[in-house]
């Protein structure tokens, strides 16, 4: 097992209102970079204010930093995030077959929904007072499909793909350690090594996807992210770089 990254507080809290909450509540006090789990949430919260189902046994944390660098250069956190969960899977499952990485946000077992992330941030005047990027993921239950809007991935669980019964506290010890190496590659090489790897696990590359916002929709073949993390289709009207959506196959 891997051990905990020096450098990275560590808040485990029987029950709170959401991790997200709880991060920006302490990220005026902090004097570095801390993970925050929750065994319990009772208003947890996915993208676009969505609720997010959280049974027991699930992984709810949120990590609060204070990135450098212009907002924009913040968000692409989401990749590093999403490439430390994916190797945090292989390192308790002991295999990475079925694995791969949907964007922008989420992590995909076997064709379903297995991890989500979440980034929100607060502004000052020379860039990000601080960054919080929310993970939630089903290493024992996956909610019922019915609470889900339509169309949206179905979801399922480490336990149930994988057979790994994996407790919270194991999960996010591999979480951490992987992502403090992916930031640390991000820091300083930037965003070009995180992306090449992020292709590489990506989800339908090549393939037709469809990406809706509240106002559009855009069906193209996913041809790349590029170097501002931007979706990017191939549509019968030429190449289209989106960089906010929702994805769905």
């Amino acid at each position: 097992m891997s051990s905990w990254p020096a450098g990275y507080g560590l808040h485990v809290l029987d029950e709170v209102d959401s991790t997200l909450n709880e991060a920006a509540r302490i990220a005026p006090t902090m004097t570095g970079p801390v993970w925050i789990m929750a065994r319990h949430q009772t208003a947890a919260r996915g993208r676009r204010g969505r609720a997010w189902a959280n049974p027991r046994g699930n992984l709810a944390a949120t990590l609060v930093m204070r990135p450098d660098g212009a907002p924009e250069v913040a968000a692409l956190r989401s990749f590093v995030a999403a490439l430390a969960l994916y190797d945090a899977c292989i390192a308790v499952t002991g295999r990475a077959d079925g694995l791969t990485l949907k964007w922008p946000n989420d992590v995909l077992l076997n064709g379903g929904k297995l991890a989500g992330i979440l980034l929100e941030s607060a502004g000052r005047a020379d860039g990000v007072a601080h960054l919080t990027i929310g993970i939630g993921v089903n290493l024992a239950q996956a909610p019922e499909a019915s609470t889900l809007e339509p169309g949206a991935v179905r979801p399922v669980s480490l336990l149930s793909e994988t057979g790994a019964q994996v407790a919270p506290d194991d999960f996010l010890i591999e979480l951490a350690a992987a992502f403090a190496g992916y930031e640390t590659q991000f820091a300083t090489y930037g965003f070009a090594p995180i992306r090449r790897a992020w292709l590489d696990r990506a989800a339908r590359l090549g393939q037709p996807i469809v990406a809706r916002t509240a106002t559009s929709e855009t069906a193209g073949t996913f041809e790349t992210v590029d170097e501002r993390g931007n979706l990017v289709l191939l549509t019968a009207k030429g190449r289209v770089n989106i960089p906010a959506a929702d994805v769905y196959f």
